[in-house]
């Protein structure tokens, strides 16, 4: 029997909205998503994140798989129908995302009428909320999010190549993943892959990722829906809203040098944790004090995630702790997560955090993952 996918409830009081690294990729890692097909996947992607009332962070589509940084928010309190709760003009609001005015219009009648019952005395709000949870039951849901979106694209994609059958492999991937230096650094990784991939020597250029959009789609539409989402990305961790107003108040030069350091600067100069270099020349003319600082100025590098270039190169190599590392986070974060599934794991196991490796090693101490990759990392 399959394995329950590791989620974090939304607690009844704190309704705090929880961060998730998602990964879908097409069966046979066929490469059948072309830039009409990504066009696609992007006008449904924001069909439902309007729906949901979930955001989405960053995301690249590739031709082959998709990345998403997937925001899963807390419903609104009170129960359905209520003032506390979604309202009946703003369930049809969100409707009108996914569904047709002929529907919408068929939705609005019922809950008109059932309005209507209740005033009367011939009906209760129970008639209200069962209208309500015919859908609102797929809103603030990663599971129902991913699946009404991939089945929604599939069924385009099937009719325009005329087959049938599954698109994507049975299971998408999911990450649990902490706001600020966690959520910053995932983020950029997502819109690096078409660096990586060699499709693109800026992330800039390319069209289907997050920033691509950010950045060449003007003030209006989905460029700003963009940019607020990874002005959110950036901030979420001091509270800051997905408010695309920020975007050009610094956080745009911040993101973009997180994307592009070390970019062309591979072979220059840099000291790792046991103090050595990869430059001899300057390794022998090195006294120990600049030995010592160098190390120091790496370390402070690291700790804000702002600058230094082992870093940098980490973003441009294929981590495995950011698709199946289960929670990528602060070392609290990730033992927080694990005391909450403690039932996932067995009794040997005292504690969550585990220490990055391999390509991951830059990233040690700053981030913590769940699982500990031993091979492949």
């Amino acid at each position: 029997m399959r394995r329950a996918r590791w989620i974090i409830p939304h607690h009844p009081q704190g309704l705090k909205p929880v961060i998730y690294h998602c990964i879908a990729r097409v069966v046979d890692r066929r490469f059948v998503l072309g830039p009409d097909e990504k066009e696609k996947l992007r006008t449904f992607m924001r069909m439902h994140e309007a729906f949901s009332g979930n955001r989405i962070l960053a995301y690249c589509f590739m031709s082959n798989h998709i990345h998403l940084l997937l925001e899963i928010t807390p419903p609104p309190p009170g129960s359905a129908g209520s003032p506390e709760g979604l309202s009946d003009e703003s369930l049809l609001t969100r409707l009108r995302a996914i569904y047709s005015e002929a529907q919408v219009a068929a939705v609005a009648k019922e809950l008109t009428d059932a309005r209507k019952s209740i005033m009367e005395g011939t009906g209760n709000i129970s008639l209200v909320q069962n209208i309500h949870e015919r859908f609102t039951y797929r809103m603030h849901n990663l599971s129902e999010f991913m699946k009404s979106f991939l089945q929604r694209y599939t069924q385009w994609h099937n009719a325009k190549f005329d087959r049938s059958g599954h698109l994507w492999e049975d299971r998408f991937k999911s990450v649990i993943v902490e706001d600020g230096a966690a959520t910053k650094t995932i983020a950029a990784y997502i819109d690096l892959n078409p660096v990586r991939a060699g499709l693109a020597e800026d992330p800039a250029e390319y069209r289907w990722s997050s920033y691509g959009e950010a950045i060449g789609d003007g003030t209006k539409g989905n460029g700003k829906t963009a940019r607020a989402g990874l002005v959110r990305a950036m901030e979420a961790h001091r509270g800051m809203q997905a408010d695309s107003s920020y975007w050009s108040k610094g956080i745009s030069t911040e993101y973009r040098k997180r994307l592009l350091l070390g970019a062309g600067e591979m072979t220059q100069t840099q000291v790792d944790r046991s103090g050595k270099t990869t430059n001899l020349k300057m390794h022998k003319g090195m006294t120990a004090e600049q030995l010592e600082t160098a190390r120091a100025a790496l370390r402070e590098a690291e700790e804000k995630q702002t600058s230094g270039l082992a870093y940098a190169k980490m973003l441009r190599s294929r981590i495995r702790y950011f698709t199946d590392g289960a929670v990528i986070g602060s070392r609290e974060f990730v033992n927080s997560a694990f005391e909450s599934a403690r039932e996932r794991f067995g009794p040997k196991r005292k504690d969550g955090a585990r220490k990055f490796r391999g390509n991951g090693e830059p990233a040690r101490g700053i981030l913590w993952s769940a699982r500990d990759l031993r091979k492949n990392h």
